[in-house]
C-alpha cells in the first residue's frame, strides 16, 4: 500500500491504525526518498492529525493481565532452574506454551486489571502454576535447538527483565503500592 493510499483510508475513515502507522514508518524507512505526492498526503495527514480530523488509534487499548501473570509466574520459575543447573530456558517458548492453554483476562483500565489479577489470584493460581510447570518439563524435554538464541539471562537480571517485559506488555498498567 502506498502513503498516498494510506493518507487516503484515514482521511475516508477518521482513523489512523497502528497498522496504517506501521506501514507509513516502513515506507519511509527503505525509500530513499520521497516524491512531492508523498510529501504532500503525509502534510494533509499531520493536518488531519492535529485538526482532530483523524485520531491516531492507541497501540494498545487494553492488556491481557493473564500475560504479566504468567511471564511472571514463568521467569520466576526459570530463573530457579537456570540458578541450579547449566541449562537455559526459553521464557518466551515457556510463556506462550501456558497462555495457549490459559483464559485470556483482558481489562482496559487500571481498576479493571487490579479486579482480573484479584480473581487469577483466586481462582486460576494453581492452573497457571500447572501449566508453567508443565510448558517448563516439555522445553527441558526438548532438544538444544540453534545455538545463537539467548534465553532471558541469569537470576540476577532477573527482576530488571521482568520489569522491562512488563513494561513492554502493560507500560501504563503499573500497580501502586498499597499503604
Amino acid at each position: 500500500m502506498t502513503i498516498e493510499k494510506i493518507v487516503e483510508q484515514a482521511l475516508q475513515d477518521g482513523y489512523l491504525t497502528p497498522a496504517m502507522e506501521a506501514e507509513v514508518a516502513r515506507i519511509c524507512d527503505t525509500a530513499s526518498e520521497l516524491s512531492i505526492e508523498e510529501y504532500m498526503a503525509l502534510d494533509r495527514l499531520m493536518g488531519s492529525l492535529l485538526t482532530g480530523e483523524v485520531v491516531a488509534v492507541p497501540r494498545k487499548q487494553f492488556i491481557n493481565v493473564m500475560e504479566e501473570l504468567v511471564l511472571t509466574e514463568a521467569i520466576s520459575r526459570v530463573a530457579e532452574i537456570e540458578a541450579t543447573s547449566n541449562r537455559a530456558l526459553d521464557v518466551g517458548d515457556i510463556a506462550a506454551y501456558a497462555l495457549n492453554r490459559l483464559p485470556p483476562l483482558y481489562a482496559t483500565t487500571e481498576e479493571g486489571a487490579n479486579y482480573q489479577r484479584q480473581r487469577a489470584r483466586e481462582e486460576l493460581q494453581e492452573l497457571i502454576t500447572q501449566q508453567v510447570r508443565e510448558a517448563i518439563v516439555r522445553n527441558l524435554a526438548q532438544p538444544q535447538l540453534d545455538p545463537s538464541r539467548q534465553a532471558i539471562g541469569k537470576s540476577k537480571d532477573v527482576l530488571k527483565q521482568v520489569s522491562s517485559l512488563l513494561e513492554a506488555y502493560a507500560p501504563s498498567f503499573e500497580q501502586k503500592p498499597e499503604f
